[in-house]
């Protein structure tokens, strides 16, 4: 924290009594710190967030950055190049050359607006839109790069078509198998550079954020020792395109929130081997996009919440007026004789009220 904190502030913690499948085995967090926007606060929005009362209470600028250091190194193992959480402010000597920026779009997670993705290079050639549906954040909570079913399905198919590697078993790209190798052999150089493009604050330009198959690669066990196991960094998702921690690695990300901006530079610790596993380029103009990707009325999960609510009290006093209506008696009975006519519908009506 730049500023330093000086006395004491109240905040507001939950403590988590019970959960399912988050402390697993072997992990070495406690918890879960939550820095987005109160939108997303629970019980509801109306309960300050985290850093919201440092903001308001410590007198700290509304902005914090994030350096997160894990490239390379066994997701499963006890190793680590360290990082950075930066309240309050930006840190020069955790990234080096330009920062760019592109425009929050909504402020509940940190939307963002992609424009497109490349892999080797090549555009694929997907509506902006898809890459937007129904929405595109940069969420360090997220292990992965999730990216929605259709464009999963390009990515997936361009990397199997631009990679050296003919034959690849499915279930590695659904992330349910690991892809193995013999420890003196290195398998980035036969996958493709992923890239994404962003739209910058000028809104005619765009910027580009890449990593290398160091990053989406990633090694996960050690089989005796001469095998090496990997798995694949990037999966799909019904309701987002998450910019997680497989690309995150490669970049120091600053949420300035004042601005409402999310920036992203070159992080030094981005390196295996010695050699960067991340670029970010730019400028690029936007006139082959769309001008708009991200779609004018978005429906925010509380919306949703109170949408769903309200459908199920509605059915249930629809419910309620039936049950009345069955258990109200008829005013008048015909009895029929055997010389009635008796088709299915007069047949039903009389076998319910019976």
């Amino acid at each position: 924290m730049p500023k330093g904190l000086y006395g004491s502030y109240t905040i507001n913690i939950a403590t988590i009594l019970e959960s399912e499948n988050f402390f697993l085995p072997g992990v070495k967090w406690h918890g879960i710190l939550g820095l987005a926007y109160n939108a997303l606060a629970k019980p509801s929005s109306s309960v300050e967030t985290f850093f919201d009362s440092l903001v308001r209470q410590a007198k700290i600028p509304n902005i914090f950055s994030l350096q997160m250091c894990g490239a390379g190194l066994p997701v499963s193992g006890s190793g680590t190049n360290g990082g950075s959480l930066v309240l309050g402010g930006i840190e020069p000597s955790l990234y080096t050359g330009d920062i760019w920026y592109t425009p929050i779009k909504e402020e509940w997670y940190y939307q963002v607006e992609i424009l497109k993705l490349e892999v080797g290079g090549q555009n694929l050639q997907l509506d902006c839109r898809e890459y937007n549906a129904d929405k595109a954040i940069v969420d360090s909570g997220t292990t992965l790069l999730r990216l929605p079913e259709k464009v999963f399905s390009a990515v997936v198919q361009a990397i199997a078509r631009t990679s050296l590697i003919q034959e690849f078993s499915s279930e590695f790209w659904t992330g349910t198998q690991l892809a193995c190798w013999d420890r003196t052999e290195k398998p980035w150089s036969l996958f493709p550079k992923l890239s994404i493009y962003l739209r910058d604050e000028n809104s005619s330009r765009s910027f580009r954020i890449s990593i290398l198959p160091q990053l989406y690669i990633q090694p996960i066990l050690l089989i005796g020792d001469n095998m090496q196991c990997y798995r694949f960094g990037i999966s799909s998702s019904t309701n987002a395109l998450v910019i997680g921690a497989t690309v995150m690695e490669g970049f120091y990300v600053i949420f300035d929130r004042a601005q409402r901006r999310v920036g992203f530079a070159v992080s030094p610790c981005a390196e295996v081997d010695g050699s960067p596993v991340s670029e970010l380029e730019g400028p690029f103009t936007t006139a082959d996009v769309a001008s708009n990707c991200v779609a004018s009325v978005s429906f925010h999960e509380p919306v949703l919440w109170i949408a769903s609510y309200a459908l199920m009290s509605l059915c249930g006093i629809i419910l309620l007026v039936l049950i009345v209506l069955l258990l109200i008696p008829p005013r008048c009975q015909h009895r029929y004789t055997d010389n009635d006519v008796v088709n299915d519908e007069s047949s039903l009506v009389r076998h319910r009220w019976k």
